[in-house]
């Protein structure tokens, strides 16, 4: 809103523009969480999970050949669905799994968001492909930008391997524990004087 101030573009039609598709898309992703929690509940219902496990604890290599399993489907998936349906639907269902093996929760949550972030620059959803189109002026096509975005998805990847590798890049600072005894912590509430004729006896 400052920027659009600063340039004299600001009016009511925007700002209404504005706030209608921040609704439309709160919407979108709330429904999601909804229709992703009713989907887990129904798919833990009919033991889907247990198979899920099974499927991914016989997978080859233990732990390397998992990871390698979860973040080329999870890649793959990146192509046909949003970050919001894999973070809300497919994590849910991946996570268990990693925790029966061992597999810190935070690194590989910080992995598979690494790794989600090429959702939003290759096609056909890459959200990212379609602001720099609505930008981008006329002569520049979109098969050009597509080809621009393979160097970031590359280098996206690359990171991800980063991670795989030097796992201490993410727990580094989680494994020091805390320097703080949480029994030492004290609490005081300074006392509150009530005058007597304030309480009533009924």
């Amino acid at each position: 809103m400052v920027l659009a101030a600063l340039h004299r573009r600001i009016s009511w039609s925007l700002m209404w523009q504005g706030m209608e598709s921040t609704m439309r898309i709160t919407a979108m992703v709330i429904f999601i969480l909804i229709g992703s929690n009713v989907f887990s509940l129904v798919f833990r219902g009919v033991d889907g999970d247990l198979w899920i496990e099974a499927l991914l604890g016989a997978l080859p290599g233990g732990v390397v050949g998992f990871l390698i399993v979860v973040n080329l489907f999870v890649f793959v998936l990146a192509f046909f669905l949003d970050f919001f349906e894999i973070a809300f639907i497919i994590i849910p269902l991946l996570a268990p799994v990693a925790e029966k093996m061992g597999i810190d929760l935070v690194w590989f949550g910080v992995l598979l968001g690494v790794n989600m972030q090429t959702s939003f620059m290759h096609p056909p959803f890459g959200f990212a492909l379609f602001y720099l189109r609505g930008i981008a002026p006329p002569e520049i096509r979109s098969s050009d930008i597509y080809w621009g975005a393979v160097p970031w998805v590359g280098l996206q990847l690359i990171m991800v391997a980063i991670v795989i590798v030097w796992p201490e890049l993410v727990t580094g600072l989680l494994d020091q524990g805390t320097t703080v005894d949480p029994a030492s912590i004290q609490i005081e509430l300074p006392a509150i004087e009530v005058a007597p004729q304030a309480i009533e006896i009924q």
